[in-house]
């Protein structure tokens, strides 16, 4: 698998987009006004303890208090290394939370998830400060290694890094990328890990409650440090200033970065020569076509991600169950990359075309397991449900595409429809009737949408001169143009 990255870069916006085999696979997107807070240390203060819930609500400085369950204390912090291979033992119970914590005190806390939709950020009080090889857990003694390291290299690098961090306190991770490291650059990034410790604990005691303290890296220094793999061919900037910034951060941190930066010297943005601002504007619809004609229909709400795979108008196979079983072959690979494209997490439906065959099924889910492993966020399929649907989860901790980039229609208010204009006008009309017994006016003015009047002028207008007369007033219309279909006003004149 080759990968190229391209970057697009401006004062108000970053923009990052990964290429695999010639097509997009990962928009990143961060607004200076807008930077995500997964990552940054706070020095929070406790608004309120949640015995019932075992959680409690924290003043981290946002416009909502921030989410702190009791298993995200420390006191419990031996549960939170399942991602390493030697956490095997049960993790005790922890304290129940109103005994740990009390309103008003202050308690230092990172962001786990930024806030999504109507919930605040989730925070966890076991601070870990990420490196280019290393997670250093500063309050821990924990030594581990990430398990997407072959197993029968974890135990000698384990030794290793034992070796090299006996002395100094704290716990350490051996990141994926660290798997080859030298000594002397696992020494480099545990000595930039420590001394960004150092500045946070000054920071949280000159610093007042509701502080940040230390900030997650931004958007063009997160790619170097978490999206380039060994796979990535090319580096690719369009702006002078910040190639060499990033230069900058390579030779520091990531020297092994530094041969793959370019910088796109073209006087058109990088993204309008691949196209990529199309691949956005596809990625916000909820129809993809499949090249074999068939097409799905994806549905993003609060709670789930639904996925609906269609025919279309593909008819190419030499028979039916083949037509089906082609076309859900083409909708896993589809599925696996909107899904990394978009940025869709937490629970994802996936309605493929019902199969007859068993054997179809099963290369439908190994096909679509396949493409998945590409992704670097953490997913799990459950497989098909006995209604025929797949089940399957994907990390969220950032807003999705969709979320980032836009807001509910102001028309629909989000609902993805609104009521016919005959639907409005016959909400008019019994609007104007129960006006009519409560008050005397001279007349009524009903003033809506152009399309509403237009209707009242032709096909109703009949029920409008029956319902003046009953109601021995007369009905006059406006016709206003800033007006959406659903809107309108009636006057009391």
């Amino acid at each position: 698998m080759q990968q190229d990255i391209l970057i697009n870069w401006s004062p108000q916006e970053t923009r990052v987009a990964v290429v695999e085999y010639g097509a997009v696979q990962e928009l990143h997107v961060e607004r200076t006004l807008e930077r995500g807070l997964v990552g940054n240390v706070y020095l929070g203060k406790v608004a309120r303890v949640l015995p019932g819930m075992q959680s409690a609500f924290i003043d981290i400085g946002l416009d909502r208090a921030a989410f702190l369950h009791v298993a995200d204390l420390m006191s419990s912090i031996n549960s939170r290394h399942a991602d390493t291979d030697n956490a095997t033992a049960p993790a005790a119970a922890p304290k129940p939370i109103e005994k740990q914590l009390f309103e008003g005190q202050s308690l230092m806390v990172q962001v786990l998830k930024d806030p999504i939709g109507t919930k605040g950020a989730r925070l966890t009080a076991q601070v870990s400060i990420a490196g280019r090889l290393l997670v250093f857990l500063p309050q821990d003694n924990h030594i581990g290694v990430s398990q997407k390291i072959p197993a029968a290299q974890r135990e000698e690098l384990r030794r290793r890094l034992q070796a090299l961090t006996s002395d100094l306190g704290g716990g350490f991770i051996l990141r994926t990328n660290g798997e080859d490291a030298s000594d002397a650059e696992l020494g480099e990034d545990i000595a930039y890990l420590r001394k960004t410790w150092g500045r946070i604990k000054d920071a949280a005691l000159r610093l007042p409650p509701t502080s940040v303290l230390h900030q997650d890296l931004s958007l063009l220094q997160r790619v170097l440090r978490d999206i380039v793999v060994e796979t990535t061919q090319s580096i690719r900037i369009d702006s002078r200033e910040q190639f060499e910034e990033l230069k900058r951060f390579a030779i520091e941190f990531m020297p092994a970065t530094l041969q793959r930066l370019q910088l796109h010297s073209g006087e058109r943005p990088i993204f309008d020569l691949f196209n990529i601002d199309e691949e956005i504007a596809k990625a916000l619809g909820r129809r993809v076509d499949l090249k074999s004609g068939g097409y799905l229909i994806i549905d993003q709400t609060e709670a789930l991600t639904t996925v609906d795979v269609n025919t279309g108008g593909f008819v190419g196979a030499r028979n039916f169950d083949d037509t089906i079983f082609k076309t859900n072959l083409e909708a896993s690979q589809a599925i696996a990359r909107q899904l990394r494209l978009r940025n869709l997490g937490g629970i994802v439906i996936v309605d493929f075309i019902d199969m007859v065959q068993a054997g179809h099924r099963d290369a439908v889910l190994a096909e679509f397991q396949k493409q998945l492993a590409r992704d670097r966020i953490k997913t799990n399929v459950n497989g098909f449900s006995p209604l025929g649907l797949l089940e399957m989860t994907r990390k969220r901790t950032r807003e999705s595409l969709a979320h980032q980039l836009c807001e509910p229609c102001s028309a629909c208010m989000g609902k993805g429809v609104v009521k016919t204009a005959r639907s409005i006008s016959y909400d008019i009309l019994r609007e104007i009737l129960r006006e009519a017994r409560q008050f005397n006016p001279k007349e009524f003015r009903i003033i809506a949408s152009p399309k509403v009047i237009e209707l009242f002028l032709d096909e109703e207008s009949q029920h409008l001169a029956g319902l003046s007369d009953f109601i021995s007033k007369p009905i006059s219309l406006q016709s206003e143009a800033a007006m959406a279909q659903e809107q309108y006003d009636i006057v009391l004149l």
